[in-house]
């Protein structure tokens, strides 16, 4: 279950929903999860994503996307540690494995698309994909961490035709 909060007050001129339920459940598969999953999603203004990062990273400036993973992973990707009998892991209704939150910066979005001459959709499906990435237990602290990433997202927004020019919009 993908859960898409949106809270911010600059909108995207795009189905954001729709971009969102389309990365996250491809990637997902790609990483060979084994459950079904629950992702929270808040697309977010700058302000509210600032004082996220201040009050839970102490880092008090504006970024483009925060993750807090709910899952602890042995290896990037690797779901075999995941422990089914523990109630925090699975969300009791559902059953559904709880990977955790993302949230988005809609300002952003919008203008580091500009930046970066694609689309509002390339820029969201990446930063999704991004911070899904880093709820799968992927980082980029390292050189060797950062280069599997960058591969891996690459890869998947190729296979969904979300390449740099070529952002579907």
């Amino acid at each position: 279950m993908i859960i898409v909060d949106d809270g911010a007050e600059v909108r995207l001129p795009i189905d954001a929903q729709k971009v969102i339920e389309t990365v996250i459940p491809y990637a997902l598969e790609k990483l060979g999860c084994p459950y079904e999953c629950e992702v929270s999603v808040l697309l977010a203004d700058p302000e509210e994503v600032r004082r996220l990062n201040r009050d839970f990273r102490g880092i008090d400036r504006t970024t483009d996307v925060l993750s807090f993973p709910m899952q602890e992973y042995p290896a990037p990707g690797d779901f075999s540690a995941v422990n089914e009998d523990d109630p925090d892991s699975f969300d009791p209704d559902s059953g559904e494995l709880i990977l955790g939150d993302m949230v988005l910066n809609t300002s952003a979005v919008i203008a580091q698309a500009e930046e970066y001459g694609h689309s509002v959709t390339r820029e969201l499906a990446f930063l999704v994909l991004h911070s899904l990435l880093h709820l799968c237990g992927y980082d980029h602290e390292e050189e060797q961490e950062r280069i599997q990433m960058e591969d891996l997202q690459e890869e998947i927004l190729k296979d969904l035709h979300i390449e740099r020019k070529n952002g579907g919009e």
